[in-house]
């Protein structure tokens, strides 16, 4: 029997209704549900005990249902909820089906009146994937790399005390491309071009370009903009400033989900990742639907 992952974000009330009706419609289907603890909370207790044993669906925490080797994740919930969960099915090439149960939802367009329509349109492989760029980033501290991460949209340097600029320099395919200060920088993927950079007045990138996007964050310069890099690049960023300044605090972000702290003269070596987030696309023009829907884009 193949199994299915469904994931849910935290306190959504059409859940309680959702979850089980899902449940049920997976299991009819000779599909076994595998739920993580956050949407097994939604099965009502009475009903979870008068459920055969063999019909209980599994439960699992989110970071161990790889494991099981679902062929398919569907993520109710927004746009977070889908960046942590691409993150960790990435390696394991699981296609995501997901379903906006947020306010913006670029990455989860499918809505919620949709999903039985996209399960079915998955079931008959009518459906198509798109296949989602990520970023591979390492830390590298004293000549050894400390630690390596994968992000769905981002990677940000970002002061994390007082309100001073950080110093910042950044080199492409190991060529000077700028030193400057400002309140951080943002290395980002075409998909999260819609998210934390636009904020910063980085420009939108359509999902399938093949490139990077470096954003300075309040640079104190006028002239320093935003670049779109090729996506084969290799970037290196690092942290000046004094090991015994308190204003010398930096943290690195990754999908403003993850958070480590650097210490000056770090280095952030970032490129495109071997990895990709695979979505479910019943229809093909989800992206642009997103930005008129959810930014106006294009409308006067």
């Amino acid at each position: 029997m193949q199994r299915i992952a469904i994931v849910s974000k935290p306190q959504k009330e059409e859940l309680r209704q959702l979850i089980p009706e899902l449940t049920a419609w997976l299991q009819a289907r000779s599909f076994e549900p595998v739920l993580d603890r956050e949407s097994a909370s939604y099965l009502a207790p009475s009903l979870n005990s008068t459920l055969a044993l063999r019909d209980r669906p599994t439960v699992l925490d989110r970071e161990d249902m790889p494991q099981l080797e679902p062929v398919l994740v569907i993520v109710l919930g927004g746009d977070g909820t889908l960046l942590s969960v691409g993150r960790i099915f990435a390696h394991y090439r699981t296609p995501i089906l997901s379903v906006n149960l947020g306010s913006l939802g670029f990455l989860t367009e499918v809505r919620l009146a949709d999903l039985y329509q996209t399960l079915e349109g998955w079931c008959q492989d009518c459906c198509s994937i798109d296949a989602r760029t990520m970023l591979h980033g390492e830390v590298w501290r004293n000549g050894s790399c400390v630690q390596s991460l994968e992000a769905v949209n981002d990677m940000v340097l970002s002061k994390a005390s007082i309100a001073r600029m950080g110093e910042f320099s950044i080199e492409l395919d190991g060529m000077t491309a700028a030193n400057f200060r400002a309140d951080g920088v943002i290395v980002s993927t075409p998909t999260g071009s819609t998210a934390y950079t636009l904020a910063a007045n980085g420009p939108i990138l359509v999902p399938g370009v093949d490139a990077l996007v470096i954003t300075p964050i309040c640079p104190h310069l006028l002239t320093l903009r935003p670049m779109v890099v090729p996506g084969d690049s290799a970037l290196t960023l690092r942290v000046g400033g004094s090991r015994s300044s308190a204003s010398s605090h930096i943290l690195l972000t990754v999908d403003g989900q993850q958070a480590i702290d650097l210490h000056p003269a770090d280095e952030l070596r970032c490129r495109r990742s071997d990895q990709t987030i695979r979505l479910i696309r019943l229809g093909g023009n989800g992206f642009f639907d997103a930005l008129r829907s959810k930014l106006k884009w294009g409308e006067r």
